[in-house]
């Protein structure tokens, strides 16, 4: 029960960064499931699709309503990324799980830096829209031709990242829906948690006949306050400038690489 309880205050506080920042949530959860409640890395993973799955379609339902999801683009990105969401979760029950969480904040890491660099980027664009309310750091374009084989690619390696380490990929398939095919950063957003719920479920089934066990009364616990927790995320994130929510979240991604990173040197947990 104590246990459950933790889960349940943790998972709200993730939540509320999540509902602030737009994404974050497997990348967050999965070193929280590990050292904070003691899962094994493997079934961390497994326990953080259902997590970010759960909390994308939860997060649907608004962009729905603001019709801003391209249902065309958001399946057909999802579905060619099945293949790489099934090869990564057979890929990931194979690997030691030090070696899993020393890849994971090698991969924090580098988020970090990504967004350290979009959060500078960002910050110029506003400052030269000041007084102009700020959507989106990224022009609109005009929507691009599909280049099948690089988007394949790119989905592949999406739904490889999701299934792998069993993150939603959301901080992978914006910058690709935006910047590759050109579409509006709010059509983005919302397409992307299409991607996302594809690439969890096909990441779960993946596991199906593995060895890797979820411990679905916490899990469920989590998922639950961590939507609810995504609630009030949002509304605070209204009141800060985007670039500097993109710095707290480098900064936060970048403590938690240093804290997984220095666990494994120590032998701490997994």
């Amino acid at each position: 029960m104590d246990a459950i309880l933790v889960a349940l205050l943790i998972g709200l506080a993730v939540g509320v960064v999540v509902g602030a920042l737009g994404a974050g949530g497997g990348i967050l959860s999965v070193p929280i499931l590990v050292y904070a409640l003691g899962q094994a890395p493997h079934s961390a993973s497994a326990s953080s699709l259902v997590i970010v799955g759960s909390t994308a379609v939860a997060g649907l339902a608004h962009h729905i309503r603001r019709e801003t999801v391209d249902w065309r683009t958001g399946l057909t990105f999802g579905l060619l990324g099945v293949a790489g969401s099934f090869l990564g979760s057979r890929l990931s029950v194979r690997v030691d799980g030090r070696v899993l969480m020393g890849l994971f904040a090698v991969m924090l890491a580098m988020v970090a830096v990504a967004m350290f660099r979009q959060a500078f980027i960002t910050r110029r664009i506003e400052r030269r829209r000041s007084g102009e309310p700020v959507v989106t750091a990224v022009r609109r374009r005009p929507a691009k031709k599909w280049k099948w084989l690089p988007i394949s690619a790119l989905a592949s390696a999406t739904g490889l990242l999701t299934g792998f380490f069993g993150v939603g990929g959301g901080f992978v398939v914006v910058p690709v829906l935006v910047l590759v095919l050109g579409v509006p950063m709010r059509t983005a957003s919302g397409t992307s948690l299409v991607v996302m719920v594809v690439a969890s479920i096909s990441g779960l089934l993946s596991r199906i006949g593995t060895d890797v066990v979820v411990d679905w009364p916490l899990t469920i616990a989590f998922t639950i306050a961590s939507m609810i927790g995504g609630v009030f995320g949002g509304p605070a994130a209204s009141r800060v400038k985007t670039w500097v929510l993109m710095v707290v979240f480098a900064v936060l991604l970048a403590l938690v690489a240093v804290f997984v990173g220095v666990s494994l040197a120590l032998g701490i947990a997994t």
